[in-house]
């Protein structure tokens, strides 16, 4: 299972800079595609750092001509660099190497955690954090009694900078951190240091369009495409813990599993 993606450099200006061209040599008679020849080297210098983020790469036109392929060819190479998240195109401005994205293993694990693991600059925003008496549907998804105290949360979690995730939670109060402990630490790791010990959880992973808020708290456009995770966290005695709505930037934001045969 891969780890997160290591913190992006970050490049100086390309305006006014030379794209950058990467050294390709195309086997024209191996089966592989001329489009995955391309797009590979390409990958691999942005993956080892040799291409920063920001940089400025060469336009289609300029690569089909270099390396005598077709239009479409470069197109499609440039194309499944986009659509894997490691290139970006803006009008006037031209092909520029995206952001890194993060990958965040399925484990019983905080985003937080995973992602000072990975070596992330992690910081985290406290948008609500208010106690009040649970009404039906709260009470509902924390299986407890209408009325019994409870604290919703919502935190704004970046990484390197970057907008990751806007991740809200309802918690029993009887066991809720402070909002001046989850500005910096992990939900997970400050239930452990107070003996309350996530064991179990059920997840529901989807996807749906931003919201007009939810696209100014991540930096997107409003309708871009989020991951959504909702999870129901037990202790070892059954009882719920926490229950957990969270959205995520799709154009910075993985899962990875690993599936077993049976």
């Amino acid at each position: 299972m891969p780890d997160p993606s290591p913190t992006p450099r970050q490049a100086p200006p390309t305006v006014g800079r030379a794209p950058r061209v990467v050294e390709i040599q195309l086997d024209r008679k191996s089966p592989v595609p001329l489009y995955f020849q391309i797009s590979e080297p390409i990958a691999e210098a942005i993956l080892s750092g040799e291409l920063p983020v920001g940089t400025r790469l060469e336009d289609e036109l300029s690569m089909a001509k270099r390396l005598a392929v077709s239009r479409p060819t470069a197109r499609q190479a440039l194309q499944r660099l986009v659509d894997r998240g490691l290139l970006t195109r803006r009008r006037g401005v031209g092909t520029l190497v995206s952001p890194t994205r993060v990958h965040r293993p399925m484990e019983l694990t905080s985003l937080h955690s995973d992602l000072e693991s990975a070596g992330h600059k992690v910081s985290t925003e406290v948008l609500e954090h208010d106690e009040h008496p649970a009404d039906a549907a709260e009470a509902a998804s924390l299986e407890v009694t209408e009325g019994t105290q409870i604290v919703r949360l919502s935190r704004l979690r970046t990484a390197d900078g970057e907008p990751i995730a806007v991740l809200t939670n309802l918690i029993p109060a009887d066991i809720c951190p402070s909002r001046q402990a989850l500005a910096t630490g992990g939900l997970y790791d400050l239930l452990r240091a107070e003996q309350v010990i996530p064991t179990t959880a059920r997840q529901t992973i989807g996807a749906r369009p931003a919201t007009a808020a939810e696209a100014r708290a991540l930096g997107e456009k409003r309708g871009a495409a989020l991951l959504t995770a909702t999870r129901t966290t037990y202790d070892a005695s059954g009882r719920v813990i926490e229950y957990g709505s969270h959205v995520y930037r799709a154009s910075r934001y993985s899962f990875t599993t690993t599936l077993f045969s049976t």
